[in-house]
């Protein structure tokens, strides 16, 4: 019963703060809606989800979540100073990036936080799904650049919702 009337317990939350930060301002009646939109989006899209979604490791999600904001700021600040000091400087390179995550939900939130993070764009997704192509603004050495996304952003991911 419980879970027809609240599909996705976790996601609730996470869209009632969503909700808070796009408005930008905190007040009870935003809370309210932020609520009752978080409770709504998921009960009204259900048909549209594929399967529940297994989280095998919340702490190591609540981790990740602190991790790609952290580097969202980071990556705005070196992008502007690359930007506004000396765009001559700009190595902007693509890096064909072999995945170790398999599942849908994965890969898509991969590819995301890639491209939330400034500086770097998730450009395609091979037809074997075994192969992300990355451009980034400026990399000086594309290996390292893979090896920081696999270790930072695919590692935890595969953690998360992969077994």
């Amino acid at each position: 019963m419980i879970r027809r009337l609240l599909p996705h317990p976790l996601l609730t939350p996470v869209l009632a703060l969503i909700w808070i930060l796009l408005v930008n301002h905190f007040s009870l009646g935003h809370l309210v809606l932020g609520l009752v939109l978080g409770w709504a989006i998921p009960l009204f899209t259900l048909r549209f989800w594929p399967q529940e979604t297994p989280i095998h490791r919340p702490l190591v999600l609540v981790r990740f979540v602190v991790v790609v904001l952290y580097d969202i700021l980071v990556a705005n600040l070196v992008v502007a100073r690359l930007i506004l000091g000396r765009p001559r400087r700009l190595n902007p390179v693509f890096v064909a990036l072999p995945l170790d995550v398999t599942s849908d939900l994965a890969i898509s939130l991969l590819a995301n936080t890639i491209t939330l993070t400034p500086g770097t764009v998730s450009a395609e997704l091979s037809p074997d799904r075994r192969q992300l192509l990355v451009h980034a603004l400026s990399a000086d050495d594309p290996e390292a650049l893979a090896h920081h996304i696999k270790v930072r952003y695919e590692r935890p991911l595969k953690e998360i919702f992969e077994p």
